[in-house]
């Protein structure tokens, strides 16, 4: 049996790929979902050993996570995303820092994962049943205000009075926004006002008893420095962004096939 691992994150949008050998991340990739979602994932593993030179017999287990985990044939078996996004922390988490509370921006839902000192979980909350608080609502606005999803965050940084966005349903606060154009305001108030909601939105989802420890976040939303900017003064304290935060949990997943391996 090999001495890589390879952890395969099967989002709703977006397939992740961590390869992981003697404890350490050693590759990356991602791809867009598509429709043949195990299709996707044999293309990832092919890429992944052709990258780094190594064969598939050299692969000690493969482990899925993730919305479309239970059809990504490749792999040898799956686990919850919870449970694979708490793992990858260890390897992801700034060394010294034990975070005792994972945010998770995924492109459709967003995660509040709570830790114990051993990084088991204690809790969690989610947010799956609207879109507004995700990745997918940042693409929305930023679509309406004619930028990119990679602009959103810097704009929003130059806010000189951020708009109240005061919506919690991502079709209604659509509306507010297009409103908020008509009327002449700064996309850049805009924008800000936007991650003030969406901050707001996900620390009402913390539970008051698991609010200690560090906290950590993670998913593709962390790399939006204005939103992460929105969390750090709403909860008041840092918030630490994880190294390879997109691939938090096929990082996790990676590091569980290391074990069972």
């Amino acid at each position: 049996m090999g001495k890589y691992y390879i952890g395969l994150d099967g989002g709703s949008t977006y397939l992740k790929a961590a390869l992981i050998g003697n404890n350490q991340v050693i590759d990356t990739m991602v791809r867009n979902t598509g429709i043949d979602n195990d299709g996707t994932a044999r293309k990832l593993v092919h890429e992944l050993c052709e990258n780094n030179g190594i064969s598939a017999s050299d692969i000690g287990y493969i482990m899925a996570t993730g919305y479309s985990r239970k059809v990504l044939e490749i792999a040898d078996d799956d686990i919850s995303e919870i449970t694979a996004h708490a793992y990858g922390v260890r390897l992801t988490a700034p060394k010294d820092y034990r975070p005792g509370m994972i945010i998770d921006i995924g492109g459709q839902d967003s995660k509040i994962i709570y830790l114990d000192s051993k990084y088991a979980v204690k809790n969690f909350s989610m947010n799956d049943k609207c879109a507004a608080g995700t990745g997918k609502f940042m693409e929305v606005i930023a679509q309406i205000l004619e930028t990119t999803i990679d602009n959103v965050g810097p704009l929003s940084l130059e806010a000189t009075n951020p708009c109240d966005i005061n919506s919690t349903c991502v079709v209604f606060a659509q509306s507010e926004v297009i409103s908020l154009v008509a009327r002449k305001y700064d996309r850049r108030d805009i924008l800000a006002g936007m991650h003030i909601s969406m901050a707001r939105r996900i620390v009402k989802m913390m539970k008051k008893s698991e609010k200690d420890g560090d906290i950590l976040m993670t998913g593709g939303g962390s790399l939006n420095i204005g939103l992460h900017k929105a969390f750090e003064e709403e909860l008041m304290r840092d918030v630490f962004v994880a190294d390879y935060p997109q691939f938090n949990g096929a990082i996790g997943a990676a590091l569980i096939a290391s074990e069972r391996g």
